[in-house]
């Protein structure tokens, strides 16, 4: 939709600056759930009995826990994603899909079998998101609504259901745009977030001497110290930064400013004490590791606890289903994946949409794991190999665009990278260990979703390629028309081609000229162009283009709307000059024309059989024409040509 990429430091996005409360809160609502509930079942994970690889329980393990996952969300969330890698910005979008864009750039360019490769890499992490988006909201609400056997173990029965409810509650609200939902949602996060702080506070008062776990010392000689435990730990300590992909995911819906003051603010002193007031319960009575989140507040505290972490978790979840939102239209709009239906919420922000048909799919996907896996330690397994995959790839990208596109000298650049990366490396080689204990799951599920995203991709460029061999140039063929003997006959009224561009023939006009050998008295070839703005004056809403001849009745009109307006086509024309129309335009009785391409799998050996009919299959999510344009139907006349691929 943007003509022009921004990134670095300098990059700054419209309507963003200065950052207002409201904004932050909003981001607090929608942006900061995912990582904002990992106090419920990290440290509990860490020290499960049942896990594959427990650690034990002891003063020095829980100091050398504690102070790992501070440093981990230090590292990994505050230094990396909020202080580097949001740096990077496409006109304000965030995720990994905005890094494939640069580095495709940079690829037409320089380096390209490189970028290329790393472009891929990125294809796969943003695949791994999806599978982000379709574990966060199962463990999460699985694990706060588990918080009921805490209050009252009779009532087990009732989590299941009571998740289910839940989800499909979340999911039936998305398409009120995640304003809305930032506004609904920010205020009970910071209840969630001041509550967990003050119960922090409390454990600490136990056991003050926790604190010495904030020196990093403790992270590392639990690391060093004893490896063959910390190495397995780490597996669950990576819940502590799950989310982290979802702040820089949801940057186009809030802005850098707002999630870095939002996180710096509120959500990472509220965590760290809630982290450390486990751990000095643990400390105090190693028996409440069963769960020494919930069991940190008072009896009469738990019930209301539960509840509030219940919404807290239904928010967490609301991060990464907008963070798949951004990162489904970015891919839209890469080619990655056919046209999908994408509805635009606000006004102010482009970044704010809903997809109405990855809501469902991911709503049908998290229902799934829920029968499924049944308790949130069973997804506990699953979930770190996605995240810590993705944010590998993320750091790997974004050096390289600093490197490529900033011009950052390599010594400063392998500076940061080899450690960083070294870190993340560890966390995925830890995950690794979960494989056959669930870790499997995102790795299917982004293999799956990457799959169809390069087959998607490499059919795009084979049918566009048929296509515009099989349209052929546009002002070549105004000009055979012109010069056609006998003179091709003109019938009364207007005929509209909607059409990519100028460049080319729309296929159904050339089907009316080569078949019926006929053509109307005035023909508008229309293309629409969507601007990064969220609305266009009719002032400035058309240029047209007479195609060489001002007297044929041949005219090329390109209509710039904003990214709020849905392109009404009648209402359109309307706004047209007669006198620069090379005639009057009729737009009570005009006929419509849609070029609609049939795939069929051919002969060339272009693709494997399999990925053409996968091909096939995903063009027919591609939404409606007609309807997105606002066509009459009884004018609306779709010419069919067929394209093997």
């Amino acid at each position: 939709m943007a003509s022009e990429t921004r990134t670095g430091p300098a990059a700054h996005t419209p309507g963003r600056d200065p950052v207002r409360a409201a904004v932050i809160v909003g981001a607090l609502g929608v942006v900061f759930g995912d990582i904002g509930t990992s106090p419920i079942y990290t440290i509990q994970t860490v020290f499960d009995p049942q896990d594959p690889h427990p650690v034990p329980i002891g003063t020095a393990n829980v100091y050398g826990v504690v102070s790992l996952i501070f440093w981990s969300v230090m590292t990994i969330v505050t230094f990396t994603y909020i202080s580097l890698v949001m740096r990077a910005d496409n006109d304000g979008e965030g995720g990994i899909m905005a890094l494939i864009t640069l580095l495709r750039r940079l690829g037409a360019s320089r380096g390209r079998r490189t970028a290329g490769f790393l472009a891929g890499a990125g294809i796969f992490g943003a695949a791994l998101f999806f599978g982000d988006g379709m574990i966060t909201p199962a463990i999460s609400v699985l694990s706060a609504v588990e918080g009921l056997r805490i209050v009252e173990p009779d009532l087990k029965d009732l989590i299941i259901p009571i998740t289910v409810v839940i989800i499909v509650a979340l999911f039936s609200v998305q398409r009120r745009g995640t304003a809305t939902v930032g506004r609904l949602f920010g205020p009970v996060m910071i209840v969630w977030f001041l509550s967990i702080a003050a119960l922090g506070i409390a454990g600490i008062a136990q056991h003050p001497q926790i604190l010495k776990a904030l020196s990093p010392t403790y992270a590392l000689g639990f690391a060093l110290g004893h490896f063959h435990i910390a190495f397995f730990a780490l597996a669950a300590v990576v819940l502590a930064v799950t989310g982290a992909e979802a702040l820089y995911a949801d940057m186009g819906h809030f802005g850098r400013k707002a999630i870095t003051r939002g996180w710096l603010g509120l959500v990472l002193p509220a965590c760290t004490l809630s982290y450390f007031g486990q751990g000095a319960l643990v400390l105090g009575d190693e028996t409440a590791v069963d769960s020494p989140f919930f069991l940190l507040a008072p009896g009469w505290a738990r019930l209301p606890l539960v509840l509030l972490a219940t919404a807290a978790t239904v928010i967490a979840s609301q991060a990464v289903i907008t963070g798949a939102f951004s990162v489904t239209a970015q891919a839209v709009r890469l080619g990655y994946l056919p046209r999908l239906r994408v509805a635009h919420t606000s006004e102010s922000t482009i970044g704010q949409i809903y997809v109405p048909w990855i809501n469902w799919l991911l709503m049908v996907s998290v229902l799934t794991l829920v029968f499924a896996f049944r308790s949130s330690a069973a997804l506990a397994y699953a979930f770190g190999m996605a995240v810590t995959a993705t944010i590998t790839i993320t750091t790997l990208l974004f050096f390289y665009v600093a490197h490529t596109k900033w011009r950052t000298p390599l010594w400063l650049v392998l500076l940061g990278a080899v450690p960083l990366l070294a870190i993340d490396a560890l966390f995925v080689a830890a995950n690794l260990t979960k494989l056959v204990h669930g870790a499997w799951l995102p790795l299917l599920i982004g293999l799956t979703a990457f799959t169809v995203m390069i087959t998607w991709a490499r059919g795009r460029v084979l049918v566009t390629a048929a296509r515009r061999q099989a349209e052929g140039p546009l002002p070549q063929f105004v000009e055979q028309l012109r010069s056609r003997r006998p003179p091709l006959i003109r019938i009364p009224g207007t005929a509209v081609f909607l059409n990519r561009g100028s460049s080319t023939t729309p296929l159904a006009m050339r089907a009316t000229v080569e078949h019926n050998r006929v053509l109307h008295e005035h023909v508008v070839i229309l293309s629409l162009d969507t601007l990064p703005v969220p609305r266009v004056p009719d002032t400035d809403r058309l240029r047209i283009d007479p195609l060489g001849y001002p007297d044929d009745g041949i005219i090329h009109v390109t209509v710039h709307h904003g990214y709020m307006e849905t392109p009404r086509v009648p209402r359109l024309l309307g706004l047209l000059d007669p006198a620069q129309t090379e005639g009057p335009i009729s737009v009570e009785d005009a006929s419509y024309f849609l070029s609609k391409i049939e795939l069929k799998p051919g002969p060339a050996h272009t693709m494997a059989p399999w990925r053409k009919h996968l091909f096939i299959a995903t063009s027919y999510l591609t939404s409606d024409a007609a309807d997105y344009f606002g066509l009459p139907r009884d004018r609306t006349v779709i010419m069919g040509s067929q394209i093997e691929v």
